[in-house]
């Protein structure tokens, strides 16, 4: 997949991981719109990249924003090419969280994939090509310590790339999933800079940052679009992770006693 010429939707755009993309994106040729729900963040990254980009502030859980992602796209640019699921949140600690907050990360991180692909695959599959690019985690091939609804959610938003790679994969639609670890964004500082926050999920914004190298998020979408050029179903920003999901597969109840004495550590 050369993205030079084509049509890309970002989502979770106004920083982090997301402004890199659509940065890249730009760079290389493609034209993108730019989704977040932060409008103002949002609107800023799309003006600095000039005419080649717009967008659309939202929550991109909802359906009924998706649709006019997708029809913005194909007023400003044309039919889209490619699909960047990067929204994601983090979610409540563990058992203690509550119906909504559960509700809340089932709903960004994986049924703001399953709406999109709903409203594009039909699309995809007439022309004959498209590309869905979710943007999962490390935590969705091994787990999240400290966050249980991040950890499911992930888990869930791996085997939802799996399912649409099995399905269309022969029917000219690719798909890739990124997995990576640390990444220096505003969800990894809110956990470190904010005292409210970091009192939450210490745990878990420990173990992310002690697991190995905290990527740059211009790091990250390089990897990314090495990895869509490539056509590459699993991207692995951190190339450790693969040793890891092999240990884990290997013999699943020593991964699982490391595990708890890594939560020991972190908890101590």
């Amino acid at each position: 997949m050369d993205v030079a010429g084509k049509v890309a939707i970002v989502t979770g755009a106004g920083s982090g991981i997301g402004e890199a993309l659509a940065g890249r994106l730009v760079a290389a040729g493609a034209r993108v719109v730019l989704a977040d729900l932060d409008a103002a963040s949002v609107r800023a990254v799309a003006e600095s990249l000039g005419a080649s980009a717009v967008f659309e502030a939202g929550d991109v859980s909802d359906a009924e924003v998706i649709r006019g992602l997708v029809a913005r796209a194909e007023a400003e640019f044309g039919p889209v090419d490619l699909y960047f699921a990067n929204a994601g949140i983090f979610g409540a600690r563990g058992l203690d969280g509550s119906d909504e907050q559960w509700a809340a990360a089932l709903d960004v991180n994986v049924m703001a994939h399953v709406r999109a692909a709903q409203i594009l695959v039909p699309g995809w599959l007439e022309r004959g090509s498209g590309y869905f690019i979710s943007t999962a985690s490390a935590a969705g091939l091994l787990t999240q310590i400290g966050s249980a609804p991040y950890a499911v959610t992930k888990h869930a938003a791996v085997g939802f790339a799996e399912w649409l790679s099995v399905t269309y994969g022969d029917k000219g639609i690719r798909v890739s999933c990124v997995c990576p670890m640390g990444v220096d964004t505003a969800l990894l500082r809110a956990g470190t800079e904010s005292s409210t926050a970091a009192a939450a999920a210490e745990p878990a914004i420990r173990a992310v940052v002690t697991a190995g190298k905290v990527l740059t998020p211009d790091e990250v979408a390089a990897d990314i679009l090495a990895g869509v050029a490539d056509e590459r179903f699993l991207i692995l920003p951190h190339p450790e992770v693969l040793d890891m999901y092999r240990y884990k597969g290997s013999d699943y109840d020593r991964w699982l006693s490391g595990m708890r004495r890594f939560q020991a550590t972190l908890e101590g």
